[in-house]
């Protein structure tokens, strides 16, 4: 991680102390996800200059915004800062809206260029003439981030912008924040404490339990690992990059490779050799041992055990797998422990995991 771009923090809180230590990198979204009150936000307000932590050292862009001898108000960060709720101005039209952000900067010339091109960016042209009241939750939350890129922020701060959106709104606006991530060439944060989130949307995953950082990496790597999934309620699962490498055009379906085998799923229009995104859930995996199995399943992979775990409920198990070579891409299977007892698993035992449905998530 490049070392222009670190937050050093501790602040104490009623419930808990937040204490972390991270860099970022120069660029692409990295998700800060765990359960409500794990210290997500009070990370984002620290990072803007609305706490002031009894320890802390921020530097963004090589620039120190907070040290023993510094602390930048917020207003002269370069930040953006979108929030769960677009706060607009009710009483300006959209347009009003995103060039009363550029009053503060110095450089009115670049700020209409980025402007315009996060106008572009996040498909807004069409809006500019309507007012405020008009605007769907997702619009409103285009248009709020719309005007953070215009002030040329060097790290866009995001605090769960879909959270009070309902699904289909969310559907909306996710591919805007997907292009977002490959388009726009500065580090964000991405505060969410939902798991489809990540897997769609982040390149890099901090996790925090009580304030602490739990675990962080890239997403498909912390999402292996044994520490990442109890962040929160939802299903444990893994994301597996891979690339669109066949066609069947007669089931209409395509095969995605990744590190350690390949899997068919729906077939989405994509041209051969397309990355893709591909979720697979714990509970979608059963497990089966000896010859490879006969079965109406058609993704069979074949795995090698590398840990057995008590689940939440003692009638479960957590069965860790790793698909080809050492841990080139980590699998979770959630099956009875009764199950795991009658076929003998241990660490180190060849199997077969047999997937029953796997997701394609994104690009």
């Amino acid at each position: 991680m490049p070392a222009d771009n670190q937050i050093t923090l501790r602040l104490q809180r009623q419930e808990f102390s937040l204490e972390v230590d991270i860099r970022l990198p120069s660029q692409g979204i990295t998700a800060v996800f765990g359960a409500s009150g794990s210290g997500k936000t009070s990370l984002l307000r620290c990072v803007a200059g609305l706490e002031r932590p009894a320890q802390g050292f921020v530097r963004m862009g090589g620039q120190i915004w907070q040290d023993a001898d510094v602390f930048l108000p917020t207003w002269l960060r370069p930040l953006g800062y979108v929030f769960q709720e677009a706060s607009l101005f009710e009483h300006l039209m959209v347009k009003g809206n995103l060039q009363f952000g550029l009053r503060r900067s110095k450089q009115q010339e670049a700020g209409q260029k980025h402007l315009q091109q996060a106008i572009e960016l996040l498909g807004i042209e069409h809006l500019l003439e309507r007012r405020v009241q008009e605007l769907s939750g997702g619009e409103r939350q285009r248009v709020a981030i719309a005007s953070a890129l215009a002030l040329q922020p060097r790290v866009l701060l995001l605090d769960e912008p879909l959270a009070a959106l309902d699904a289909a709104r969310r559907q909306d606006i996710l591919p805007w924040l997907e292009r977002l991530r490959d388009e726009v060439h500065i580090p964000m944060l991405y505060v969410t404490h939902a798991l489809d989130e990540v897997v769609r949307l982040a390149d890099h995953l901090l996790v925090l339990e009580n304030g602490k950082l739990a675990d962080s990496g890239p997403v498909a790597q912390v999402l292996g690992r044994s520490v990442a999934g109890a962040a929160s309620g939802e299903d444990r699962g893994v994301l597996l990059h891979a690339t669109v490498q066949e066609f069947d055009p007669v089931w209409h379906l395509m095969r995605v490779g990744f590190p350690g085998g390949s899997l068919w799923v729906k077939d989405k229009a994509l041209a051969l050799g397309a990355p893709v995104r591909i979720r697979v859930l714990a509970r979608d995996i059963s497990l089966a041992v000896g010859q490879s199995p006969v079965s109406s399943i058609q993704n069979l992979l074949p795995v090698t055990v590398l840990e057995l775990m008590a689940d939440t409920h003692p009638s479960q198990c957590l069965v860790r797998l790793s698909c080809g070579d050492a841990e080139a891409s980590v699998l979770w299977a959630r099956i009875t422990a009764r199950a795991a007892h009658a076929l003998g698993l241990r660490s180190g035992m060849p199997a077969w995991a047999q997937v029953k449905a796997a997701a394609l998530v994104g690009a």
